[in-house]
């Protein structure tokens, strides 16, 4: 055999076409947890996936960004920066996002699904959920339990508001009412920007928090189709398409809670911090509870 001959064979098994016309590419971004600031002990924020963010709108010859979303919500001021960013990278790059509900995308991890083109979800999937709740632990009787006093001092009548080692007071549930019309307000506007046009905006059964299913969602307009990740970008993309999967930072262990727990700027000592990892699991307990997962 010639050396032109071997040299011919040679070419025939490297991949030509394949590097000519690349498949496309799709990152895949997953947000799965309560959605809180990066202290919580699991929380997804903006700090824990910024730089998985980053990565994935960087891929070459991307076609597309997949956000994949387990969560039941948490913190609304996270929900809005991660949506921010992914919007703002999205419109940077030129590149359409599809965002998938898996169990539960409701309350903030909605607010996030919001930031994909087209969302998606499975038939018993739960979403929706707009509207804003907050919950804490009243344990000013099981600190008197042990003779422990707790002791506040404010500068400003309304620096304080419903402290879980005092008795509730009247005077700040009405305060927070206040506050949370108002983010209320917001998420039904986020809402109506995004889906404009898909769904009724005078209905205001819409944003009463009601919890819906995928198919019940896709009758009112919350989302634009039913499927999972792979079966619909490989019918928009091709048989070929690659998933590329972006792993978003380490977060904490449960037994590596946040280290400031309460108010100040005390070290946290080991009871403290005992205290507030069971405070962190609890809380996300309930939230997840309230889809029955």
């Amino acid at each position: 055999m010639s050396v032109r001959d071997a040299l011919a064979d040679a070419l025939k098994l490297l991949p030509i076409e394949r590097l000519r016309n690349p498949p496309p590419v799709i990152a895949v971004v997953r947000f799965d947890g309560v959605i809180g600031p990066r202290q919580w002990r699991s929380g997804v924020s903006l700090a824990s996936h910024a730089a998985a963010l980053d990565r994935a709108f960087a891929v070459r010859h991307l076609s597309a960004v997949a956000i994949a979303i387990n969560s039941p919500g948490g913190s609304p001021v996270q929900s809005a920066l991660l949506y921010r960013r992914i919007r703002q990278l999205a419109e940077e790059k030129g590149v359409p996002v599809f965002a998938f509900a898996e169990d539960v995308a409701a309350s903030g991890g909605y607010w996030l699904a919001l930031a994909g083109d087209e969302v998606y979800a499975e038939e018993a999937s739960l979403l929706g959920s707009i509207g804003v709740v907050t919950s804490s632990f009243g344990l000013n009787r099981l600190i008197e339990r042990f003779g422990i006093e707790r002791r506040l001092h404010t500068a400003g009548e309304r620096k304080a508001l419903l402290d879980p080692f005092l008795p509730e007071d009247p005077a700040d549930v009405a305060r927070l009412a206040t506050l949370q019309q108002d983010i209320h307000e917001t998420f039904k506007e986020h809402v109506r920007k995004r889906r404009g046009g898909k769904i009724d905006a005078a209905d205001e059964t819409l944003f009463s928090g009601e919890v819906l299913t995928g198919r019940m969602a896709l009758s009112r307009g919350v989302i634009d189709g039913i499927g999972d990740l792979r079966s619909v970008m490989r019918a928009r993309f091709g048989a070929t398409v690659r998933l590329l999967p972006i792993v978003a930072a380490g977060r904490r262990r449960w037994w590596r809670p946040r280290t400031r727990p309460f108010a100040g700027h005390e070290p946290a000592g080991p009871l403290a911090v005992a205290i507030a990892g069971l405070l962190d699991w609890l809380e996300a307990r309930a939230l997840w509870a309230r889809f029955g997962l």
